[in-house]
């Protein structure tokens, strides 16, 4: 158990699968108050049984949400120091073929979404001296490849983001970390025709558990360590 982070208070976006429910269920082992939100009201119950997190139901792009996040934080555990920025989705494919409504509201969820939680947030560190920000990008945040230049899009203004926070924040005991994972089976693969392990020849795709790990990681390391990236691959991925 890390005990670093037993007492603290997290916010988990995106926590209702993947990468965030997981991530949900490592800080609640670790000691960690934990709220939690997503748009699936069944699935969020169904994790705040298992880590006893505080539920706040919500769409990510809706403005007014990460406020919500923050207030509700406070309210019921007197403080917060973690924002795991994780919500997202995924929308590739070629250029004839492209949904482009489904692009756009891709950029509203990854890109304005993103950024406003992490404007509240930071802004809430500065005033306590202390916080750490996480934000998911993805290995597409620092390459791209033939079809997914939208979506590498998001995640290079993720990248953008996340550095520029760290310069500005240097110094004043609030941490930033952009984590880069190659490919992770997840549920947003589960429309796909051809899911992308086969496609793009990875036999052995990352879990969420695997990234969950790095993102405890980042957050253990001792106050004068920062970890501005993390990627983290399968062993079979080229890109």
């Amino acid at each position: 158990m890390n005990t670093e982070l037993k007492g603290m208070a997290a916010v988990v976006t995106g926590a209702s699968s993947g990468i965030g429910q997981e991530t949900a269920r490592r800080l609640s082992g670790a000691g960690a108050h934990v709220v939690i939100t997503a748009r699936r009201r069944d699935r969020l119950a169904e994790l705040a049984r298992e880590t006893r997190a505080l539920v706040v139901p919500g769409d990510i792009a809706d403005p007014g949400l990460p406020k919500k996040l923050l207030v509700a934080c406070l309210k019921k555990y007197g403080r917060c120091d973690i924002l795991i920025n994780n919500a997202g989705t995924l929308e590739t494919g070629p250029i004839d073929d492209l949904d482009l409504d489904r692009v756009s509201e891709m950029v509203r969820i990854n890109v304005e979404a993103a950024f406003r939680a992490a404007y509240v947030f930071i802004r809430h560190f500065k005033k306590k001296g202390r916080g750490h920000l996480v934000n998911l990008s993805s290995i597409l945040g620092t390459k791209v490849r033939s079809g997914a230049g939208a979506y590498a899009g998001t995640k290079y203004a993720i990248e953008a983001l996340s550095e520029a926070l760290r310069m500005e924040l240097a110094g004043t005991g609030i941490r930033v970390t952009a984590i880069e994972p190659g490919l992770v089976k997840t549920e947003l693969h589960d429309r796909w025709p051809v899911p992308p392990a086969k496609s793009l020849n990875i036999p052995h795709p990352l879990v969420p558990a695997d990234v969950a790990e790095c993102i405890m990681f980042a957050l253990t390391r001792p106050p004068h360590v920062n970890i501005p990236r993390l990627m983290v691959v399968p062993g079979e991925q080229q890109l």
